[in-house]
């Protein structure tokens, strides 16, 4: 990245050198000082487009649309919390920090030879690891009762039987007392069980879960059906992210209508919805930053003898480039390209200080 900034640097700075061999006024530098830093800005935002895929491991965005998202967003109260309470940034790195990964259940292949309606499967990401886990919660959506009733939530593991037909486990059983007329969430912890599975990836058949009330009725929705979109089983993973340690420093602040030809720190708010990224949930915009400027007079203070050398040879060395010295990542909220929801911290999002190097 930084070859990457000292290039679009020296670009700028060759098209600012030849606008003054031609004998420009004050007026035409200012105009190529604004130039200078408008090109730096377009670079910057596609350096955090870049930088954005290749850190999920993407060659391309997510093709999702707003009304996939609609359909795909589940309903429910951590999503919920996440969204209400959204703190675009991450103001310090030496702690550790937690990711949250929600997975959405989908039916399996093995229903339809084993005809069981209330079978749900879940794919792990790889990101999750037994011993990052802090915790793990199965959700499930209870339909409304037609009156005041106990419903019996009863989770069991499927596993194979030795016939190849599929045997169950038992999980965990809820007594929940319910109101008529009022669907509600239910949260299982199922930490153990998911820390089991990814000792054992070959055990993971999928859960079957079902929610009777007094007359034998199935509350539990398992699967998205007209009008409850957004309302199927999904697990909620919290696992633990190791902390970095990032180098503080400092440097000029400037907005774009500072006349500073040094090197500064200039405003930038991206809008991911500009980009057509409708897939990255929360935000959808944050305060990125940008430098740009000169760094000759620094670099003089700095290094003399190499300032004289560059003098005597400019096109020999490229000299100190005007680049981030300290970043800060964001918490983003997206789906990835398996339509699973991540809340995770996307590191050197914002630029906080700018200097020569």
């Amino acid at each position: 990245m930084l070859l990457s900034l000292c290039f679009t640097v020296l670009l700028s700075a060759g098209f600012a050198m030849e606008m003054n061999q031609t004998g420009a006024a004050e007026g035409g530098e200012q105009c190529s000082a604004c130039d200078f830093r408008e090109h730096s800005k377009q670079m910057r935002l596609h350096s955090i487009k870049s930088q954005i895929l290749s850190i999920l491991r993407l060659e391309q965005a997510p093709n999702i649309s707003r009304d996939m998202i609609r359909q795909l967003l589940p309903k429910a109260p951590p999503l919920t919390q996440l969204l209400d309470q959204y703190d675009p940034r991450v103001e310090d790195e030496d702690h550790a920090t937690t990711e949250t990964i929600i997975t959405m259940a989908t039916k399996p292949n093995l229903v339809a030879q084993d005809e069981l309606s209330s079978c749900c499967l879940f794919s792990l990401s790889p990101k999750i690891q037994p011993r990052n886990i802090l915790s793990a919660q199965l959700w499930v959506r209870l339909r409304p009762a037609d009156m005041i009733t106990t419903v019996f939530l009863q989770i069991s593991r499927l596993k194979l039987g030795k016939e190849g037909n599929n045997t169950r486990v038992r999980v965990r059983s809820l007594k929940i007392d319910t109101d008529a007329g009022a669907g509600s969430w239910q949260s299982i912890d199922i930490k153990s069980l998911l820390q089991a599975w990814l000792r054992q990836p070959e055990t993971n058949y999928g859960l079957e879960i079902n929610a009777y009330d007094s007359k034998g009725e199935d509350l539990a929705v398992t699967s998205a059906e007209p009008g409850e979109e957004g309302l199927q089983p999904f697990i909620e993973v919290k696992i633990l992210d190791s902390p970095k340690r990032s180098r503080r420093d400092s440097g000029l602040n400037c907005d774009e209508e500072s006349v500073e030809t040094r090197c500064c720190r200039y405003p930038l708010t991206v809008d991911f919805e500009d980009f057509g990224w409708d897939w990255i949930i929360a935000p959808k915009r944050y305060r990125a930053n940008y430098c740009s400027g000169e760094c000759e007079f620094l670099h003089l203070q700095q290094y003399p003898h190499a300032h004289l050398v560059n003098k005597a040879n400019p096109r020999g060395t490229a000299g100190p480039c005007c680049t981030p010295t300290k970043m800060s990542p964001i918490n983003m909220l997206y789906f990835n390209r398996k339509e699973q929801i991540i809340y995770g911290k996307i590191p050197s999002m914002v630029v906080d200080h700018c200097g020569c190097s």
